[in-house]
């Protein structure tokens, strides 16, 4: 039997070794971890829902009617009102014909990509795709081929022997920048290649009422056949859906094993979802002032020459290069009080370590001043134009 311990101890010496950390209480910008009281840059809860009290107690109110597990697969017994409520509320908010939903947004995307590729056919993806689009690649039976990070013109290069499908994420999870969608749109549609697109990131935030990167780009269901979306972030919630026309639904029912073979999402968090999906579509200051403080954000970095990855939304991302820089970085933070997580490899590409900062609603300007005075201040700094690019070798 092969000794684990080797493995884990070169993964301390590259700074590369990974702990969990204890929540005590709800989700928030001034969360209680490891029995200390934080200021948080570093959580999904983009809108300020996750601990939004009117969730919880949609929470307890479907748990009452419901219970507190489904019991079953979706194509049991497990498969209850609120989940068939808010597939069709979900539809409706991003335009499309349906919506099914899955246990998270990885299963997701697993169960799409199997699905629908064959065996012989070709996936395109981009090389910073998030992890479970390239996953449900290789475990499909068709070839997995990664163009370089939105990249349209290689993705097109790439593809003119034909492909099945071209996937990337909206919003890329780590950079924050928005993906190319309506030049990848136009290549797929030449390939006669479906267009699946991850909007975790993106729906909620992006967009002028926050239904995402499509929005942002005015593209429809014939330009993007596939649209997958998470509830676990802007919505402040758990898991996630696919979006498309009646005939990718029903494929999906029938063959995406991640669907069929697990226990279906909890009745009592689909109707908690109900009242988020409202929350999101109605509140629009939350989204105003997001966007303000990014922009807040952005320009004292630019002030201070921080060297910040280009990025509009609330994933605002300090290079650092090296691992034992941005974990020192986090390090020096933490210490002050503020919690940014250290982002290494393999999640990023060697050579690109970063904080990975951001934002939300749920922050003030206050908060977002006092980030940027102990940024300035980090050991080892290069400002802007002396940082190393962020290259995408070893991905």
């Amino acid at each position: 039997m092969r000794d684990l311990t080797p493995p884990l101890q070169a993964l301390r010496r590259q700074d590369l070794y990974r702990t969990r950390r204890l929540l005590s209480g709800p989700q928030g910008v001034r969360p209680v971890i490891d029995g200390r009281r934080v200021l948080s840059f570093c959580s999904n809860d983009y809108l300020g829902l996750a601990a939004d009290p009117r969730l919880a107690e949609a929470l307890a109110d479907g748990a009452r009617c419901w219970g507190a597990g489904s019991g079953a697969a979706h194509l049991i017994t497990g498969h209850a009102e609120p989940h068939a409520q808010l597939e069709a509320a979900l539809a409706s908010f991003v335009g499309r014909p349906r919506a099914l939903l899955f246990s998270t947004g990885y299963m997701a995307n697993l169960g799409v990509i199997t699905a629908l590729v064959e065996r012989g056919d070709q996936v395109l993806a981009d090389r910073l795709s998030h992890a479970s689009l390239l996953d449900g690649a290789r475990l499909s039976d068709g070839r997995l081929r990664r163009y370089p990070h939105a990249d349209a013109s290689a993705a097109a290069r790439m593809g003119s022997g034909g492909a099945a499908l071209l996937a990337t994420d909206g919003v890329f999870s780590m950079d924050g920048d928005l993906a190319p969608l309506p030049a990848l749109a136009r290549i797929a549609e030449g390939l006669g290649a479906r267009l699946l697109v991850d909007d975790a990131h993106g729906l909620g935030v992006v967009g002028a009422t926050g239904r995402g990167t499509l929005e942002h780009f005015g593209l429809d269901l014939d330009a993007v056949p596939i649209l997958m979306g998470t509830l676990g972030k802007a919505f402040g919630t758990f898991g996630a859906f696919v979006a498309g026309d009646e005939a990718l639904i029903e494929t999906l029912i029938q063959r995406a094993r991640s669907y069929i073979y697990t226990t279906a999402l909890p009745p009592a968090v689909a109707w908690s979802t109900l009242t988020a999906l409202a929350l999101v579509r109605d509140e629009d200051w939350r989204r105003e002032r997001l966007r303000s403080l990014v922009a807040r954000f952005r320009a004292g970095a630019d002030a201070l020459r921080l060297p910040l990855m280009p990025s509009t939304t609330p994933i605002q991302p300090l290079l650092a290069g090296e691992a034992s820089r941005a974990l020192a970085w986090s390090q020096a933070l933490e210490a002050d009080g503020v919690l940014v997580t250290a982002i290494r490899p393999p999640t990023v590409p060697r050579g690109s370590a970063r904080l990975r900062i951001t934002l939300s609603a749920a922050h003030d300007e206050d908060d977002v001043d006092r980030l940027l005075g102990l940024l300035g201040r980090l050991p080892g700094l290069d400002r802007a134009g002396e940082t190393p690019s962020n290259p995408e070798a070893g991905t």
